[in-house]
């Protein structure tokens, strides 16, 4: 049943056209790119970094793997891995051109959500990140893209089990796939996320770009939390899933417009020399996506363990501080936004309890 096994990543195509008490040590914001980058300002993250910069945080981007040359990233980065044609055991160490040492299409996505969550800040080098002193975990799981149920667990259940506190899933399943995880046929992915859950790690998971009601699998899975997308004008983005899923674990995020120009979509870190023409820059790109809004969220949570929160306050304080765009509101379900567009700020000044 292939259909089990093929997981496509949520990249979306390029446009044409943060610890506890005083505030922490920390470069000013130098870095060049730092004006294009409106995901961070409707974050709040900025504001946040005065409390936590989520120093010490390991975040797991389970993804197509990372260019760990990157001069914005490989500062930051910790010992990773490889789950592509392996077997139960790593081969390799999350680089993005995997086993094969091919550099497949579409393999540039998990070093453009590694730079969101944290890239070098405040370096004097393309941008910032939204926990400026968390590391990342590079874990390939997909080549081409693409990959199965089982090498998604494995990853998962290697980053939960080499330090990570976040994992970021900018991933998902065709919609539909739910059924296969309610019934118990594709269960790998949702006992891995039970297994991350019970060591106490956070697992953030893209919604999905098929603008469908329903949280893609495995952001659909207990314990996972779902991610929308936002434009620059804090309106759900028109490619975006909704927030909808069983246990209404769902936040929104920057994601990018996907129609308009490269500024209105989220700038980020990509392997050196694939930045496209359009765009400009050789090793910057701007993608929009579920994919993009989710490290944003996973950012921010890592800000919140810096400061020595629990799980479960983690996952409380992100639903319970967001605001609904358009109103003064905060914490308010709805379909559209999930509990609403996380706010840094606001995160790492509510109460532990």
């Amino acid at each position: 049943m292939p259909v089990i096994r093929s997981l496509t990543a949520l990249a979306a195509a390029t446009v044409v056209a943060a610890s506890v008490g005083a505030a922490p040590a920390r470069a000013a914001v130098n870095d060049p790119m730092f004006g294009k980058q409106w995901g961070l300002q409707q974050v709040r993250a900025e504001a946040a970094w005065a409390t936590s910069t989520g120093k010490g945080i390991v975040i797991a981007v389970v993804d197509t793997g990372v260019d760990l040359s990157h001069p914005d990233l490989k500062s930051k980065l910790v010992k990773g891995a490889t789950f592509v044609d392996c077997g139960t055991a790593s081969c390799g160490n999350g680089d993005w051109r995997g086993p094969n040492g091919v550099a497949d299409s579409s393999d540039e996505h998990g070093t453009h959500v590694s730079g969101i969550a944290a890239a070098a800040t405040g370096n004097g080098v393309g941008i910032a990140g939204i926990a400026p002193e968390a590391k990342i975990m590079p874990v390939k799981v997909l080549e081409a893209g693409s990959g199965s149920f089982e090498d998604i667990a494995l990853g998962i259940r290697y980053a939960a089990d080499h330090g990570a506190k976040v994992i970021n899933l900018s991933l998902g399943a065709v919609p539909g796939a739910q059924a296969l995880t309610l019934t118990g046929l594709a269960s790998d992915a949702t006992e891995a996320i039970a297994y991350a859950n019970a060591k106490g790690v956070a697992v953030i998971a893209a919604a999905g770009n098929e603008a469908a009601p329903l949280c893609d699998t495995p952001s659909w899975e207990p314990g996972a939390l779902c991610v929308v997308a936002t434009d620059r004008n804090e309106l759900k983005a028109w490619y975006s899933n909704l927030g909808l899923k069983a246990d209404l674990k769902a936040v929104a995020a920057p994601g990018g417009a996907g129609l308009v120009s490269c500024d209105d979509d989220i700038w980020s870190t990509v392997p050196q020399g694939t930045g496209s023409t359009a765009c400009g820059q050789r090793d910057y790109d701007a993608y929009a996506g579920t994919s993009m809004a989710t490290p944003h969220v996973a950012g921010v949570a890592a800000l919140l363990f810096a400061q020595g929160r629990s799980l479960n306050n983690v996952y409380s304080v992100l639903m319970s501080t967001a605001r609904t765009p358009g109103s003064l509101a905060r914490g308010i379900y709805t379909p559209v936004y999930g509990w609403g567009i996380v706010d840094a700020q606001a995160a790492v000044a509510a109460a532990r309890g």
